[in-house]
């Protein structure tokens, strides 16, 4: 159990740390202001500024963010009238932080009770200094000064100039797509990596290496040697592609195309049901052939060609939810990665990698739908911006992300809990 939890707080640590680099490169190419990086939700662990970044570690290793100024999930706590909080001046006068957290004080402090603030444009706080209200303190914020919030957490004010929608369309673009692009390039490295582990690139053919006892194949007449060519008429190059053809029809018959030897044969089989995480599926019984090629070209491509291989079977299975209905056995949370880990964990590091490598690509492909609060979901905002010519009232944005991340958060609940119950019960 140990080993399981250590390997998966490692593999999900460096998938989240993977993807929001990619946001956070770009952002800071770009002039935008990451006021937060964070790995890990929920309450902070430990945290430290450098070069106007606050890095933080936060305890649930259930995922992570980038804060950049201005963007519609950036969580700036506002300063209400009648706020208490603590200014620390500068040798120029300025207002360099401001401190809303009872959880710190600052040094030399000056206590004050808000009763206004612009931190975005013209950069002044004021109110009662030490609780005289007879007269009204107005101080000048350095561009660059910081607030600690409520948490205790310091970070870098916002201005305008420094916020996400003031760079360009194609920076913001950029920006948003990082994060899933930096995910796939992460795949293609672990996969060439994997190349060079196991000495070779592992292809499984269409081939047919063995038939289990009493089995549908084998009662079909196909056996060791043969080629499965087609599936109901339509030709196949792929084991997955003829695989899923067969699981899709359980009970149902299916039409084979069979090579034996130098004959090609006809066949029909109905597929026997099985029940495999809630979902019935069709099976006939064979084991696929495979070839190992170890050359190095092979071994180098491995990264491009694996990572095609795992993204054509997401989008397969993508498509089957649209064609054969939506069900939450399709999707997995954090319950089944935590599942699946514990299974590579058993099988060594080989299998750890290669783990890693298909739920980077699952990470990247996800983040890409046009979902609200979601890569793929801001993309399209950007895009509706091009077509437009401007972009939405960051309160019309705020309103899309916010229903996204509730409905998000609705299936990430009934998905964990559907895993809950396959896993567990």
């Amino acid at each position: 159990m140990i080993v399981t939890i250590i390997t998966f707080i490692i593999v999900f640590g460096i998938l989240v740390i993977v993807h929001e680099f990619g946001h956070f490169y770009f952002a800071k190419r770009s002039g935008i202001l990451v006021r937060e990086f964070s790995v890990g939700m929920g309450p902070k662990a430990v945290a430290f500024r450098r070069n106007a970044t606050t890095y933080t570690l936060r305890f649930l290793p259930i995922g992570g963010y980038v804060r950049m100024a201005g963007v519609a999930d950036d969580e700036d706590e506002e300063l209400k009238p009648g706020t208490p909080v603590s200014l620390q001046i500068g040798a120029d006068g300025l207002v360099q932080s401001i401190n809303a957290s009872k959880k710190t004080t600052l040094f030399n402090g000056i206590p004050l009770s808000v009763t206004g603030t612009d931190l975005e444009k013209e950069l002044w706080i004021e109110g009662y200094e030490n609780g005289d209200e007879t007269v009204l303190k107005h101080y000048q914020v350095q561009h660059d000064a910081t607030i600690i919030e409520s948490d205790g957490t310091e970070v870098q004010i916002a201005p305008v100039d420094v916020q996400f929608q003031s760079a360009k369309l194609w920076q913001r673009m950029l920006t948003n797509f990082a994060g899933p692009m930096n995910n796939f390039i992460l795949a293609i490295i672990t996969f060439a990596i994997l190349a060079f582990m196991q000495g070779g690139v592992t292809s499984v053919t269409t081939k047919v290496q063995s038939t289990t006892a009493n089995s549908v194949a084998r009662q079909a007449g196909i056996k060791a040697g043969d080629e499965i060519i087609a599936v109901n008429g339509k030709k196949n190059t792929s084991a997955q592609s003829i695989s899923l053809l067969i699981q899709d029809s359980p009970n149902k018959r299916v039409n084979l195309t069979v090579k034996q030897g130098t004959q090609t044969r006809k066949l029909t089989v109905k597929p026997a049901a099985k029940t495999v995480s809630g979902n019935k599926i069709g099976q006939i019984g064979v084991r696929w052939a495979t070839t190992t090629d170890t050359s190095l070209g092979a071994k180098l491509t491995y990264g491009f060609t694996g990572s095609w291989n795992i993204t054509k079977q997401i989008f397969q299975v993508l498509g089957r939810m649209v064609t054969h209905g939506f069900s939450l056995n399709d999707l997995g949370g954090p319950v089944a990665i935590f599942a699946t880990t514990s299974q590579a964990a058993k099988s060594g590091l080989r299998q750890v990698i290669y783990l890693l490598a298909v739920l980077s690509i699952n990470l990247g492909i996800v983040n890409l739908l046009p979902i609200p609060a979601l890569d793929g979901g801001k993309l399209l905002l950007n895009v509706v911006e091009g077509i437009r010519g401007k972009p939405l009232r960051v309160e019309t944005e705020s309103v899309i992300t916010l229903i996204g991340f509730g409905l998000l958060m609705l299936l990430m609940v009934l998905v964990t809990w559907n895993d809950i119950q396959r896993y567990f019960f």
